[in-house]
């Protein structure tokens, strides 16, 4: 990874801490309401918005141009309104998390009841809505998770970075213990979130998404496999203002397949035939703007 220049980390985090400070000046439906606006100000003025539109339509071909501009204005707005929730997640209490979170309790108990089981759980969750409010929800619930992210280029967002995950236990992507460390977190009979890799850059298993074929890692239902870790496939959304965490289904690996990584596949494939039904419904949610996009062809 390039290392960026002492001065560009300083600039760029002082950039990160100016917006920290606006935003946490002002009330949060405000701070929603001028992300919904800078959104569409972007789209129309052209932000990625020929590549983004091509996306929407090749994978929602009915769609016309004006519903697939309006898709990618929500789009853009969930983003900038995940980026204000990122800077706001240390204030994020239990109450206001009940508040704005719908029928979060009835959810952490379900997902409490699978872990009881006593193999600890694999969450599966994809890129829509807001799928950072999945972990802190449940934390505030009594039900920490932990979850993987990449080291940051810049030194100093990074260690930001890791403020804001607060409660979520990150395991660092790369590191030579992460898969050693992901073991450990199910067979302590904790919960672990992944959101399922969608870029591979090896042939591994192709599922039907999103109008196309996606490549994606069976990684997230080995290590379910290798534990006997339930799956609990889910999708975050915002709805009329509000977090909803829908719980799409329990997956369970078969203990007797004779064959681990066939069993990781037929997993993996149930497990995108979930997401992609689940994103389909609001596509709006979605991460269009993805610079890495998951349709094109492996090399």
């Amino acid at each position: 990874m390039a290392r960026k220049s002492q001065l560009s980390c300083l600039v760029e985090y002082t950039a990160l801490r100016t917006a920290c400070a606006v935003v946490n000046a002002i009330p949060y439906r405000l701070a929603c309401a001028l992300a919904r606006r800078t959104a569409a100000t972007l789209v129309t003025c052209g932000f990625k918005k020929k590549r983004t539109l091509e996306r929407i339509q090749t994978c929602f071909p009915e769609k016309t141009r004006a519903e697939a501009l309006a898709l990618s204005k929500e789009s853009l707005a969930n983003v900038l309104m995940n980026a204000i929730e990122m800077i706001r997640a240390p204030r994020l209490t239990k109450d206001w998390i009940t508040a704005h979170v719908k029928d979060i309790g009835e959810y952490a108990q379900r997902l409490q009841a699978v872990i009881d089981e006593g193999k600890g759980a694999v969450v599966m969750v994809p890129h829509c809505g807001n799928w950072y409010m999945a972990a802190w929800a449940m934390a505030q619930y009594g039900i920490p998770l932990s979850a993987i992210a990449a080291r940051q280029r810049n030194p100093y967002v990074d260690a930001w970075m890791k403020r804001q995950y607060g409660s979520i236990d990150v395991v660092e992507r790369g590191s030579a213990s992460v898969m050693r460390d992901i073991l450990g977190i199910l067979k302590a009979g904790r919960a672990f979130a992944i959101l399922p890799d969608l870029r591979v850059p090896a042939r591994d298993v192709s599922v039907p998404f999103l109008n196309g074929t996606a490549n994606v890692s069976h990684g997230g239902a080995m290590f379910a496999v290798a534990t006997g870790a339930p799956i609990v496939v889910a999708i975050m959304r915002r709805e009329n203002g509000l977090h909803t965490f829908d719980h799409l289904a329990t997956l369970r690996p078969d203990p007797n397949a004779a064959d681990r990584k066939e069993e990781a596949r037929r997993l993996t494939e149930e497990a995108f035939r979930l997401l992609n039904d689940g994103i389909c419904k609001t596509p709006g949610q979605w991460f269009w703007y993805n610079k890495r996009w998951i349709l094109q062809p492996v090399k």
